[in-house]
């Protein structure tokens, strides 16, 4: 009997183990999505698109600006080469885990040359790596500032 009561114990101990190994630290994450706003800052286009999964939605500041990662690489290419691209400085990151510890969501403020945006997005999982699933940006205007904003 004690046999079989150490072994349910051990059996749970390593489901428990097991169960962890999907789950990241948010240190994790919050490195990935620096390090993925430090290459637009660099123009490091490899960098930048490889952070982004094959099936990754980029939603921009203007209502038009809706991209797969296809269409967003041939927006983003010429201002990489360039070496212009943008320099997006994030703070107040929150970060949330799916139940299984493959889906991450999150949002972020931004301090950009549009001035404090908001960002949220997803990233999942694939094969032992975290990719950016969808990410949308928007510009934030105070509240007190909204009926003069609309009046533009």
């Amino acid at each position: 009997m004690l046999k079989q009561i150490s072994f349910i114990i051990l059996l749970t101990f390593s489901l428990i183990a097991c169960q962890n190994k999907t789950i990241t630290e948010p240190k994790e994450i919050n490195t990935l999505l620096d390090n993925w706003h430090l290459a637009a800052t660099n123009t490091n286009l490899d960098a930048y698109f490889s952070a982004l999964g094959d099936n990754a939605i980029y939603i921009g500041t203007d209502a038009s600006e809706r991209w797969t990662k296809t269409e967003f690489f041939s927006f983003c290419e010429p201002y990489f080469k360039k070496g212009k691209a943008w320099d997006f400085k994030a703070f107040d990151r929150k970060i949330y885990f799916s139940e299984d510890g493959k889906t991450v969501w999150f949002n972020e403020l931004l301090n950009t040359w549009m001035g404090i945006c908001r960002a949220s997005g997803v990233l999942s999982l694939k094969d032992g790596n975290w990719k950016i699933s969808h990410y949308q940006l928007s510009v934030t205007v105070k509240n007190e500032k909204m009926k003069q904003f609309l009046e533009i």
